[in-house]
């Protein structure tokens, strides 16, 4: 399950903002994931809640905005959304799609004390 060790690297940035920025406990925490970050949202928000345990993050929730994946289809020369990596273009079918957006996996905001 490696939701445990995303959760890891997320308190480890919180420790480390938190001695720059001044704060002494995280109160929510909003992490934008992307549809082919490949990421169990539950999974991720049980793995958090083991790793805050005793933290300035303990108790702190955890809100996933989810985001939109898409790609640049060659062919048709436009930005499409996708729903997974090789997926057909929705607008002409075509296969040759660079991925553009949606793999993502970052702090968006905090609610800090």
């Amino acid at each position: 399950m490696h939701e445990m060790a995303l959760a890891e690297g997320i308190l480890q940035v919180l420790e480390e903002r938190a001695s720059t920025d001044a704060y002494a406990r995280v109160r929510k925490v909003w992490l934008e994931i992307g549809p082919l970050a490949c990421v169990e949202p539950q999974a991720l928000r049980f793995s958090f809640d083991v790793v805050a345990s005793g933290t300035l993050a303990e108790g702190a929730d955890l809100e996933i905005v989810q985001t939109e994946a898409r790609a640049w289809c060659l062919p048709c020369a436009q930005s499409v959304a996708i729903a997974q990596r090789f997926d057909a273009c929705p607008r002409c079918g075509g296969h040759q799609l660079q991925v553009t957006s949606g793999e993502q996996l970052r702090i968006k905001e905090l609610e800090v004390d």
